[in-house]
C-alpha cells in the first residue's frame, strides 16, 4: 500500500494502534501533542541516535525488521551504559516514496521486539517525507537514582578495566556482508558485459557464502544491548566508576573515559576477548584481528572500570573480561602486546564526520 493513501496520521494509527504502556512512569503515551512522563524520585536519562541510509546502514543486506530492532537497541544500550533503566522511546522516520506501508510495519515490528525485550514503551515520534532514502531518529528515555548513575569521568588510578562479551565480531560481520555484496555486483557487471541473460536471471537467486560465519552476521545485524551485564553487576554489588557502550570501537571509547577522567590506561592484547569466527574471518581477509577488536565498532558491549577491591567479584561474573587497569595520566594510554612490546593506543574507531572534516 502506498503511504500517501493513508496519510501521516493514518500511518501512525496503523503502526501504533495496539501499543499499551507498561511502565508506571508513562502517564500518557501516543495520542496527544506530547507524551506525559513522571519520574518523581529518579534522575531522567535521555539519549538520541540518528541513523541515515547509506551512512549507518545499507538495505542491500539488512532487512527492515532487523534494522528496526538494531535502531532501538543502540539507544537502549546508551541508557544501560549510564547504569540506568530504559523506560520509553520516541521514533521519528523520514521515508522516500519507495517505501510502502508494509515496509514501515516491518520496521516497527523490529522496533517493538527490541522494546518488548527490555520493557520499554513507545510514546511518540514523527514521520515525514525524504528525497534521499530512509532516516531513523530514536530518542530513548530512562531513569536512575542519582547515586547509581555512572559517568565517563569517574575512573581512578589502579581501577580495573573490564569489557563484556567479545570484540570485533560486528565489524567482521560487516566486512563479510560487504565482500559478498562486491562479489554479487561483480558477477552482475560481468554478465552484463557479456550480454549473458541467463546468467543475469540466475543471479536473481544469488546465494552469498555465509557458511560458518553465522555468529558474525548476528553480531552485525542483530545488535543486543547488555542490560544483562548491568543486572549482574547490581546483583554482585559492584558499582562501576566509569562506563560506556562500545559503538565506535574499544580504543575510542577507552580514550573518551581516560580523557574525561584525567587518567591513563594499560591494556593487554592477550586479554582481549575475541571469538573464534572473528579470528578466522580476519585471517581470511588478511586483517589484524587485534586491530579489528580495538577499532571495529558496533559491538555494543560495555567497557567499564571498577575499584581494584572488586577484583574477585568481577572474576565471578560470566561474560565479563578483565583487560587492563587505569594508570596515572603521565603514563599515557598503552597497549601491551603478546610479546610484551608497548604501543600508544590510538582512537581509530568509527567517525561519521571524517569525510567532512
Amino acid at each position: 500500500m502506498d503511504i500517501a493513501k493513508l496519510g501521516e496520521f493514518g500511518l501512525i494509527d496503523r503502526i501504533t494502534k495496539d501499543i499499551q504502556p507498561k511502565n508506571t512512569s508513562t502517564k500518557y503515551g501516543i495520542g496527544d501533542d506530547c507524551a506525559v512522563l513522571s519520574y518523581p524520585d529518579s534522575e531522567v536519562l535521555v539519549t538520541t541516535d540518528l541513523l541515515m541510509e547509506g551512512v549507518h546502514f545499507d538495505l542491500t543486506y539488512i532487512d527492515l525488521k532487523h534494522l528496526g530492532y538494531k535502531s532501538a537497541m543502540v539507544n537502549i544500550s546508551d541508557i544501560f551504559a549510564m547504569n540506568g533503566t530504559p523506560r520509553q522511546i520516541t521514533v521519528s522516520l523520514a521515508l522516500s516514496k519507495r517505501f510502502s506501508v508494509e515496509d514501515v510495519e516491518e520496521l516497527y515490528t523490529g522496533i517493538r521486539l527490541a522494546c518488548e525485550k527490555w520493557n520499554v514503551d513507545i510514546v511518540g515520534g514523527d514521520t515525514t517525507s525524504s528525497y534521499t532514502g530512509l532516516a531513523i531518529s530514536i530518542t530513548c528515555i530512562g531513569e536512575a537514582r542519582k547515586e547509581d548513575i555512572v559517568y565517563r569521568n569517574g575512573a581512578h588510578d589502579t581501577d580495573l578495566i573490564c569489557v563484556s562479551g567479545d570484540l570485533g565480531a560486528a565489524y567482521m560481520g560487516l566486512q563479510l556482508l560487504e565482500r559478498e555484496k562486491s562479489v554479487y555486483y561483480a558477477q552482475v557487471e560481468e554478465a552484463k558485459r557479456k550480454g549473458d541473460k541467463r546468467a543475469l536471471e540466475e543471479l536473481a537467486h544469488f546465494s552469498p557464502d555465509f557458511a560458518g560465519k553465522e555468529y558474525l552476521l548476528q553480531r552485525q545485524l542483530q545488535t543486543e544491548a547488555r542490560g544483562d551485564i548491568i543486572q549482574k553487576l547490581r546483583e554482585a554489588g559492584i558499582h562501576p566508576t566509569a562506563m560506556m557502550d562500545i559503538s565506535d570501537g574499544l580504543s575510542s571509547e577507552l580514550m573518551h573515559i581516560c580523557k574525561q577522567s584525567g587518567v591513563g590506561c594499560r591494556i593487554f592484547e592477550k586479554n582481549l576477548p575475541i571469538d573464534y569466527q572473528t579470528a578466522v574471518m580476519a585471517e581470511e581477509m588478511e586483517m589484524n584481528v587485534t586491530t579489528c577488536a580495538l577499532n571495529g565498532g558496533e559491538d555494543y558491549e560495555l567497557v567499564f572500570t571498577v575499584p581494584i577491591g572488586d577484583h574477585e567479584r568481577i572474576e565471578q561474573i560470566q561474560d565479563v573480561h578483565l583487560i587492563g587497569h587505569i594508570t596515572d595520566a603521565k603514563f599515557g594510554h598503552i597497549l601491551v602486546t603478546r610479546d610484551n612490546q608497548e604501543f600508544e593506543l590510538k582512537a581509530q574507531g568509527w567517525n561519521p564526520l571524517r569525510n567532512e572534516e
